[in-house]
């Protein structure tokens, strides 16, 4: 992919480039003289940028990973691409796929499952399916503004409320206090667990780095919230961006711990394919002063490259930088109670959904 250039700052947006998708190639054109390539200046500046939302029917909603650092094994994604904007979001260069910018375009241009609850009905009741935790929000978030309108990720829970289906959720929007009501009830049976990720407690850093997801302190209210509801929440500082958000790992753990959170857990940032320009634009447009630093920082982390895609090395880096920080979160957990494990979700309460109209008796 062509060098990200800058542009200015879009308000209420995360990346500031749009570059074309170059791995499909046929949004990929150069220069050819044309009238499109003058289109800004006959036309003037670009219109406002618009969130638009398009169905997307696919034939299935259950996602399945063999990856042996990932502690759960199928997920669903009610949406593609996230309004939250987050310049880090390893999930952009999905978007390329579809012939779409994974910069602008990943967080303007969305698609909503919206059948995902009768999809997910249909795989929960087919013979054999064996229950195991199901994660939501480990790709884009489920909880994104648009799910006020569409409520596709209530839906789902509604489908694993009915069959004792045990789940995972990770957002950084209280969105999802709107649900309490269905995760009360199925964390009584230990059927469910949150974690709420806090990448920093900087309101002016929050506005550049994840600029439509909830502010700071609303996630954290999220966490007391659902802790005094009774459903395990944990906080999750994700990303962790070295000499950016490094220095509040021990705030943002005090202050989750304050919130009620019963343990912490952390993602050093990863820069997958179209992530990595879209990030050095991001450093370039909001902090020269530092961009070089940051990257040879992430360098030494990841073997010299932008991005390590290795299996359990991607997730803990490499070198002294990376064990630093994993005594500080180590140190800071037991200095607040917050060392503790999630209690175990229960699969054996699953029970397979009604088909044909009939309840399933064997």
């Amino acid at each position: 992919m062509e060098p990200a250039k800058p542009l200015p700052p879009t308000s209420g947006r995360g990346a500031p480039a749009n570059p074309r998708p170059t791995r499909t190639g046929s949004l990929d054109r150069e220069a050819d003289g044309d009238w499109l390539d003058a289109a800004e200046d006959v036309d003037g500046a670009p219109p406002p940028l618009r969130t638009t939302v398009t169905v997307e029917h696919p034939k299935t909603i259950i996602s399945r990973n063999k990856s042996p650092d990932i502690s759960f094994d199928r997920s669903i994604n009610p949406y593609r691409g996230c309004e939250h904007g987050c310049i880090y979001c390893f999930a952009r260069p999905t978007h390329a796929f579809h012939d779409l910018s994974p910069g602008l375009d990943f967080e303007s241009r969305l698609f909503a499952k919206s059948d995902a609850a009768t999809l997910l009905r249909a795989e929960l009741a087919k013979k054999g399916y064996a229950a195991a935790p199901l994660a939501i929000g480990t790709n884009t978030d489920g909880y994104q503004p648009i799910e006020r309108e569409w409520g596709i990720t209530r839906s789902v829970i509604e489908v694993l409320a009915e069959t004792r289906h045990p789940l995972l959720i990770t957002t950084k929007s209280d969105r999802l206090l709107r649900d309490i009501d269905l995760l009360a009830a199925m964390a009584r049976d230990n059927l469910v667990g949150v974690a709420i990720s806090v990448t920093t407690l900087d309101a002016a850093l929050a506005r550049t780095l994840e600029p439509r997801a909830p502010h700071p302190r609303r996630r954290l209210a999220a966490i007391r919230k659902l802790i005094d509801a009774g459903v395990p929440t944990q906080v999750n500082i994700s990303p962790i961006i070295p000499a950016i958000t490094d220095h509040e790992i021990e705030a943002i753990m005090a202050a989750a711990a304050d919130a009620g959170a019963i343990r912490a857990s952390y993602i050093l940032m990863r820069l997958p394919y179209e992530v990595a320009p879209l990030f050095r634009a991001w450093l370039d447009a909001h902090y020269p002063d530092r961009a070089a630093k940051v990257m040879h920082m992430m360098q030494d982390i990841r073997g010299g490259r932008d991005n390590d895609p290795d299996f359990f090395s991607r997730m803990k880096g490499q070198g002294i930088w990376p064990q630093l920080i994993r005594q500080r979160i180590k140190r800071a957990a037991r200095a607040h109670g917050m060392d503790r494990s999630f209690p175990p979700l229960r699969s054996d309460l699953f029970r397979p959904p009604e088909r044909n109209g009939q309840m399933e008796l064997f």
